[in-house]
């Protein structure tokens, strides 16, 4: 099996047998094609369904824009906490992306820390560990995952982490692309907020404790 289920999220162990990928293409016009559980048909029916979801309208009418982002390697996190902590890399934000997502690379140094259980009311998150040991809470369980691994968080799935074995890093996922650097940057010190101020920061970034 490709995927396991736990607690209502979706994970992936890097120990997973490598996926099957399907390929489709067109036989000619009008024509369907259909490998594996992919679909695919001409201009007079559906396009690209599978598993119940379809492809949006476009959003784009152009002949192809030179539009990438090239990030390369070595370029300094956005975000490093003081005292060696976390860094946080802005690979894309909400802005960059048009809302549709936002991906950051989350490290994290030596000392044992990260988000008690809580859930969004308006975001996914996902995690995919690059380095490291890292403890992710599914709902029920408290994973214990490494490299490759990857857990995926509905909206409304509880969920924390923490670093319990080490440096430890990760990719973190939402969508769609809420301005969590705000979060990130501010969240240290909303440690030492009123009671009142610290509930209103967290609910003003969509995070509910339990």
């Amino acid at each position: 099996m490709l995927s396991r289920r736990h607690g209502g999220l979706w994970c992936l162990s890097a120990e997973s047998p490598t996926p099957r990928r399907s390929v489709a293409g067109w036989l000619g016009p009008g024509r369907p094609v259909s490998v594996g559980r992919v679909s695919l048909h001409g201009p007079e029916g559906a396009f690209g369904t599978r598993g119940g979801t379809v492809y949006p309208p476009p959003a784009y009418d152009g002949d192809g824009d030179a539009s990438a982002t090239y990030r390369p390697a070595g370029t300094s996190p956005e975000l490093v906490r003081p005292g060696g902590g976390t860094s946080v890399d802005y690979l894309a934000t909400g802005a960059t992306t048009g809302g549709l997502f936002g991906l950051y690379r989350y490290s994290m140094g030596p000392k044992p820390g990260g988000p008690a259980p809580h859930f969004h009311r308006s975001l996914t998150e996902s995690f995919f560990v690059l380095d490291g040991r890292v403890s992710i809470y599914d709902g029920r369980d408290w994973l214990d995952t490494g490299p490759g691994d990857w857990v995926h968080v509905p909206i409304g799935g509880v969920h924390g982490f923490r670093n319990e074995s080490g440096p430890a890093s990760m990719l973190l996922h939402f969508s769609p692309g809420a301005p969590r650097e705000e979060y990130f940057e501010q969240v240290a010190a909303a440690a030492d907020l009123p009671p009142e101020e610290r509930l209103e920061f967290f609910l003003r970034h969509d995070n509910h404790f339990l």
